[in-house]
């Protein structure tokens, strides 16, 4: 088990050695004050990594689910080290707990930040942001779509690497399948950046943004976040971009392998596009009533917002605090939803929801016809009673360690909202809170060391679907 451990930390310590090569060449061109910290972490982690691979004796062919769930666990937070370590040696001056802070919230796609004056941030500094945000993006996918369903956490199960379709063939878990996800990844991210730059956006703003967009990260090069640009236009296409980060990155692939075009046909991307409608249409219901904007003036910014959030990107273009009470509401419930599964946003799931609110369905209608027998079928599939019980146990899981986490942020001196907020928008990676302090034109700076640590654990819990760290303390998986 060292082995692997030391075999696959190593292999991340190259990879990630080697990309901070790219804020590097930006801070070297402009004679940046912070060529000297990305040069000296990307000496240290190629070292580093070499070290860890070439000590190892990688001859393991399989091994435990404890040693599943514990290198994963284990890889991840050497990733948001790793990340960390340029922030820490740059010019920012940062405390070991903002830079590793700063660097979970990059890795997790959450895109809560402590950085303040981001314009008058290197450029190294921005673009390794940018960058930590979209190798997340890209592990968020795999992990879930190759890692989780073989663990089964929270029904993942249900989501194979195969289409919806139940007359294709499933796509091999291969090297060529791995690569046709990252071709995709890297396809949307381009085609964003190529809009991004005819649309206005300056090439540095456009491959920044591009960057935290399709992985759903949020992060941007401007503390006003996308409110800095005053485009309707680029709110429309990022809002497309966030879209096609958030639905199963499957269905591409079936795309490039079966030819086969099978968006509209998955129920959760069918159920994830009418949840954004409606929660539209009535947030804009609502700004009518309390605004004094015309409704087709509103429509973009209203669905650039309740995007964003679904997705759990977290970009603003204005505070939509200010929007009213029922809209906070709406924010707030969105924040806990997130979108597809196999894609890189974070949140509930979908399909955790559509298959929920068929439970419930099916429970009412056995209250009036108790001898009825009810199957819950999702994508044209009997749902098993072990799946149920599975997510049923998710959903649980999921809202408690909501609850105690906001019961640790409250002891750290933050107010009610804060907590709460914070809590929910750390698990489900979101990014900006609600409140004064962390909204969404607020800022992490202000917090306790202390309630930064337990944001950081809460975004890579979230991030890790929670039962892959939790089910490392039950003595039982041990034994097995």
């Amino acid at each position: 088990m060292l082995s692997l451990v030391s075999y696959t930390l190593g292999i991340l310590s190259i990879i990630y050695g080697a990309a901070m090569l790219v804020p590097l060449g930006f801070e070297f061109a402009e004679s940046g004050v912070d060529t000297a910290a990305f040069l000296i972490a990307s000496i240290l982690a190629l070292f580093l990594g070499g070290l860890l691979f070439f000590v190892s004796n990688n001859d393991q062919k399989s091994m435990t689910a404890a040693q599943a769930f514990l290198l994963t666990t284990i890889s991840w937070f050497w990733m948001a080290l790793l990340c960390a370590l340029p922030l820490y040696i740059s010019t920012l001056d940062l405390t070991l707990t903002d830079a590793f802070f700063e660097a979970m919230s990059g890795l997790t796609t959450t895109g809560a930040t402590v950085l303040t004056d981001l314009e008058n941030t290197s450029r190294g500094v921005l673009v390794w942001r940018s960058i930590s945000q979209w190798f997340g993006g890209f592990g968020i996918i795999a992990f879930a779509i190759i890692l989780l369903p073989v663990l089964r956490v929270g029904g993942m199960h249900l989501f194979h690497a195969e289409s919806s379709d139940r007359s294709s063939k499933s796509i091999p878990l291969t090297a060529h399948y791995i690569y046709s996800l990252m071709s995709a990844y890297v396809f949307l991210t381009f085609l964003c950046y190529i809009t991004y730059s005819l649309l206005g956006m300056n090439p540095f703003d456009a491959f920044n943004h591009s960057l935290t967009t399709v992985s759903t990260g949020g992060f941007s090069t401007h503390d006003t976040s996308f409110a800095f640009f005053d485009s309707q236009a680029l709110m429309f296409a990022s809002t497309i971009f966030m879209l096609s980060g958030a639905i199963p990155f499957v269905l591409y692939t079936n795309l490039i392998f079966q030819k086969k075009l099978n968006f509209l046909r998955d129920e959760q991307v069918v159920a994830f596009l009418k949840i954004i409608l409606l929660t539209t249409f009535f947030l804009l219901i609502g700004e009518i009533f309390t605004g004094e904007q015309s409704f087709f003036n509103e429509v973009i910014p209203a669905l650039f917002n309740v995007v964003s959030v679904i997705t759990t990107t977290g970009y603003v273009s204005e505070d939509y605090q200010l929007w009213g009470g029922f809209a906070v509401g709406i924010f707030f419930f969105l924040t806990y939803l997130g979108s597809c599964a196999g894609s890189t946003s974070g949140g509930l799931k979908i399909f955790r929801i559509v298959i929920l609110m068929r439970v419930i369905k099916h429970q009412l209608q056995k209250l009036i016809y108790p001898n009825g027998v009810f199957a819950t079928e999702y994508n044209g599939k009997a749902v098993k009673t072990e799946t149920i019980l599975s997510i049923v146990g998710f959903f649980f899981i999921y809202l408690f360690t909501n609850l105690v986490l906001a019961m640790l942020l409250s002891t750290t001196g933050v107010d009610f909202i804060t907590a709460v907020s914070g809590s929910a928008t750390a698990i489900a990676n979101v990014g900006p809170g609600l409140g004064e302090v962390i909204g969404p034109v607020g800022n992490f700076s202000t917090l306790s060391d202390t309630a930064k640590w337990y944001l950081s654990v809460g975004m890579l819990a979230g991030r890790l679907e929670i039962l892959t760290m939790l089910v490392l303390f039950i003595p039982a998986l041990w034994k097995s």
